[in-house]
């Protein structure tokens, strides 16, 4: 047999040439009939070094700006409002710039800092993407690429500076300038494409195409419709500023939608697999073989025919978009089935659903599981989301999760950082994306499943529901080691092992390091959407089951850190002590045929002790994919007569043999 807990396989593979960067349009696309960029500066001009108002004056002091930028450059208001929110729902972020470079309420960007060479993704730590010790380990030293030119639509700030006359460091810095730099990029659109300048909103619909940099009609069209549903609905938000800002609903707005084809935006892919409310292309993967009997970068499948797609994981990328591309390109290197584009939302698919990437680090949750990787950096917390990533990201959850049966919660949409170490070995080197930054509570609302109270006090199980802007735990670790993070919200909750924070952390023993308040470190940290079995409560600290121990977070009253729920849960059968954990759900040996070695089951170092409780996500059979050549005539999928439990078990999910447990809800 082979002994899974031997596994090597902890490294990235060494990418190969790399491809030439695609092109990219943006404001600078062909201009319609006789108008000119420079007839557009020039009709301009007059606004040039306007001077915007102070936009912390008071609370309503950037909804002012909006207000006087709309004016001066004869921008509806209700559009300047529609983009800013979809760009940044209106926050300033103290001036720190996005994970593309974008600044400010209008993410005006200017990426030439943004797009330094930074270790990719699947290159740093130890994990091996694929998670399978069923092929011998290649040790890549992968390198993400500098971009050989900055695409324009990450130099839109430097535009803006041109139009309004102000500088690019109070286009950064002052929100009220932004908003007016971001007015100007918009009224310059419009004259891009020979439309007036109209107060109309419905007539801004190919100008607001343009403004996030879209390169091709579908991703222009998704971020515009956006932009229109936002208007008509109407919003109201304080901003992380204290701002109140609010855009008045429009909901007969009917937009110009015959627009977009004067835009001279290419056409989309039509061979990707994607809902047609997001924009996509197809960008593969390649699975070619090469050098001593070696294939990459993923596996063909016949999912979900041959298997049960359980899983969505989200990821971030650790680098930027141009590069990220090149890399999944490459044969020698790792996959995963999508990336999305920070600046607009924009969808590359590179692997079909049907087939097997290699993103997760466990081979298990590969064989079951879809990968999406959000342009970002999960140790930047100031490096901010756009919303039109989160709500693309969002569309196309929903739509994967109804095609393949998948149970909207946190249990089956996991984060990287909740994948579990297939074995005791490989624990301390899965990855942590996409980390405590990442909005788990806005994006489980826009997937439409927000989360609320489902039960009363004794229901028996908590979900954690911080509220994302005031809590803010303290982090290290983000630029140098002990060095601590920028405060900033966080959808992560710290653990004690007390019922106050004079107690220690608690501590994950399968890391075997005292708990630190590291970025990466998830010994004693739960997230927001995970649910856990109700431990005690003492004042305004609760307690949960965690990793076979007893956990506490600050939990009160008047400001709840989680709130209450029921469902079912597992414990030990009666009569027994404990039962072991597992990080994949493999058959027992007497299930493989003869041709497929048999894979060991191998518990991981953790056990669930008698009379603790934990959430059940779903009930799976014991299955392996075997598939380690290039020729798919050997591809086998086992599966086993045992079933398993996924558990939520401490900061990760993990699985018990149903033959171990007995399940009862959990208010019981």
């Amino acid at each position: 047999m082979i002994d899974g807990s031997s596994d090597s396989r902890y490294h990235r593979r060494t990418p190969g040439p790399r491809t030439a960067h695609r092109a990219r349009l943006s404001l600078e696309a062909p201009l319609r009939g006789s108008v000119t960029a420079l007839a557009a500066a020039t009709l301009l001009f007059p606004l040039l070094g306007a001077a915007p108002s102070d936009a912390g004056s008071s609370e309503n002091g950037l909804q002012s700006a909006f207000a006087s930028a709309a004016a001066e450059y004869h921008v509806p208001q209700s559009v300047l409002l529609g983009v800013s929110y979809l760009q940044s729902r209106w926050d300033s972020h103290q001036g720190a710039p996005s994970v593309t470079g974008g600044y400010g309420p209008m993410h005006l960007t200017d990426a030439r800092t943004a797009l330094a060479e930074t270790p990719p993704h699947h290159s740093e730590g130890s994990e091996d993407a694929r998670g399978d010790s069923a092929r011998a380990p290649l040790l890549p030293k992968a390198k993400l690429p500098e971009p050989a030119r900055i695409p324009a639509r990450l130099r839109t700030l430097p535009k803006a500076a041109e139009l309004t006359g102000l500088s690019a460091q109070r286009l950064r810095t002052d929100p009220a300038a932004n908003v007016a730099g971001g007015a100007a990029l918009l009224a310059a659109a419009q004259q891009e494409l020979g439309e007036p300048l109209s107060s109309d909103p419905a007539e801004w619909y190919g100008a607001v195409a343009r403004f996030a940099g879209a390169d091709e009609s579908a991703t222009g069209a998704a971020y515009a419709n956006d932009v229109y549903d936002v208007m008509r609905t109407g919003q109201e938000r304080h901003t992380d500023a204290g701002q109140l800002v609010a855009l008045a609903a429009h909901p007969g707005l009917s937009p110009d939608a015959g627009q977009l084809r004067r835009a001279g935006l290419r056409k989309p892919d039509a061979e990707t697999e994607c809902p047609p409310t997001v924009s996509c292309e197809w960008i593969p993967a390649p699975y070619e073989e090469f050098g001593d009997s070696d294939y990459g970068n993923h596996d063909l499948g016949n999912r979900p025919a041959s298997q049960k797609i359980e899983n969505i994981v989200i990821h971030d990328t650790e680098g930027a978009w141009e590069g990220v591309l090149e890399m999944v390109q490459d044969p020698t290197y790792v996959s995963w089935q999508y990336s999305l584009r920070s600046t607009d939302g924009h969808i590359a698919q590179h692997v079909k659903a049907k087939d097997v990437a290699w993103h997760a680090g466990n081979w298990y949750i590969n064989a079951k599981s879809i990968g999406l990787e959000h342009e970002g950096f999960l140790a930047k917390p100031d490096a901010w989301y756009t919303e039109a990533m989160y709500r693309s990201s969002a569309r196309l959850v929903t739509y994967l999760a109804k095609k393949y049966g998948i149970p909207l919660d946190r249990q089956h949409i996991l984060g990287h950082d909740t994948v579990p170490g297939p074995t005791s070995s490989t624990i301390g080197g899965m990855h942590t994306d996409p980390g405590p930054y990442w909005d788990w509570r806005h994006y489980f609302e826009l997937l439409g499943r927000p989360l609320v109270p489902t039960a009363g006090p004794n229901g028996g199980l908590v979900t954690i529901r911080p509220d994302y802007a005031t809590n803010r735990p303290s982090f290290t670790g983000c630029v140098s080691a002990g060095r601590p993070c920028a405060d900033h919200g966080s959808s992560a909750v710290r653990l004690y092992s007390g019922p106050g924070e004079s107690y220690p952390l608690v501590k994950d023993i399968g890391l075997g390091s005292a708990p630190t308040t590291g970025v990466n470190d998830l010994s004693s940290r739960v997230s927001t959407g995970q649910q856990y079995a109700v431990a005690g409560r003492d004042g305004d600290w609760t307690a949960i089951w965690y990793l076979g121990q007893k956990a506490w977070f600050k939990n009160p009253a008047t400001n709840p850190t989680a709130v209450h729920a029921a469902g079912l849960v597992v414990t030990p059968k009666d009569g027994v002590q404990s039962v072991p954990v597992y990080g994949r759900a493999y058959p027992e040996a007497s299930a493989y045929p003869s041709e497929v070695p048999a894979q060991t089951v191998s518990p991981l170092p953790y056990t669930l002790p008698a009379g603790q409780r934990y959430v059940v996500g779903a009930k799976v059979p014991g299955e392996y994919y075997y598939a380690v050549s290039f020729d798919t005539a050997s591809h086998r999928v086992v599966t086993g007569k045992d079933m398993y439990y996924e558990i939520q078990f401490g900061h990760r999910v993990a699985y018990v043999r149903a033959a171990d447990v007995r399940e009862l809800p959990s208010g019981s």
